[in-house]
């Protein structure tokens, strides 16, 4: 069953630059689906349109439609707040508050008017296992969150994403600056998350994405190319510009 329907979907930014031509697309409900290709080919413009990240941009043009369970949320009347608590977002570089690794995940929720203690304290338990980094920092939640590395940083970011109980989680190329480890950790999340969320994941690699694409979709110059189950994708892409891309003619 698809959680998302994309359908038509062109975006064009005021300098010009990576946009989108006609794209549609079904992003299946509790699955990960990774959008790949080389730089500039819309994978991001995509994602940011997901969660109206775009309103942010200067945007020249836009048309189509992104179904939600069936909701056209680029509908001017929608929410935008709550389509980003629905839509949660994980970007290359992790960001994390000024604040304690607590006051990182409690934040949000204070911000949408949960006070009471036993609440945040078990969105706060419940959002860093599902990151897999609870064992990790539990003897030291009043910490200062920068004290983490990267990797945990990172995962701690997922985890803000995680506490807000989004449906679908976007993640920007997570693990770009992230060692082994650490990346195989993220992914290791993932999977175990797509049980309960629907996931949309720019790699940061064809090896990521053959990893972790139950579906995958290849993206060329703001056009999708290519839409199918991950095993089969990889192995035996049916169009030539995809076949080229995953064995490194081009890219």
């Amino acid at each position: 069953m698809n959680k998302i329907v994309i359908e038509d979907l062109s975006l064009q930014y005021s300098d010009g630059t990576e946009s989108l031509r006609g794209v549609s697309l079904g992003i299946r409900q509790n699955a990960v689906t990774v959008l790949f290709g080389p730089a500039g080919g819309g994978k991001s413009t995509l994602l940011r349109c997901l969660n109206r990240l775009n309103d942010l941009t200067e945007v020249k043009a836009s048309s189509g439609k992104i179904l939600i369970d069936g909701e056209n949320i680029l509908d001017p009347k929608v929410d935008v707040i709550a389509l980003r608590r629905k839509v949660g977002m994980v970007f290359a570089r992790p960001v994390v508050l000024p604040l304690s690794i607590r006051e990182n995940l409690t934040y949000g929720l204070e911000l949408a008017g949960e006070r009471r203690r036993v609440k945040l304290d078990e969105a706060v338990e419940r959002s860093l296992r599902l990151a897999a980094l609870y064992e990790e920092v539990k003897d030291r939640l009043d910490d200062p969150a920068i004290a983490l590395s990267g990797g945990q940083q990172q995962r701690l970011c997922l985890a803000r994403s995680l506490v807000l109980q989004p449906e679908v989680i976007l993640l920007d190329e997570p693990t770009s600056g992230l060692d082994p480890i650490s990346t195989g950790k993220v992914e290791s999340a993932l999977q175990e998350l797509k049980q309960d969320y629907t996931i949309i994941l720019v790699p940061h690699s064809i090896q990521q994405a053959a990893r972790t694409a139950d579906f995958a979709a290849f993206f060329l110059q703001g056009e999708l190319i290519e839409f199918g189950e991950g095993k089969s994708l990889f192995t035996t892409p049916k169009e030539k510009r995809t076949e080229d891309y995953i064995t490194g003619r081009f890219g």
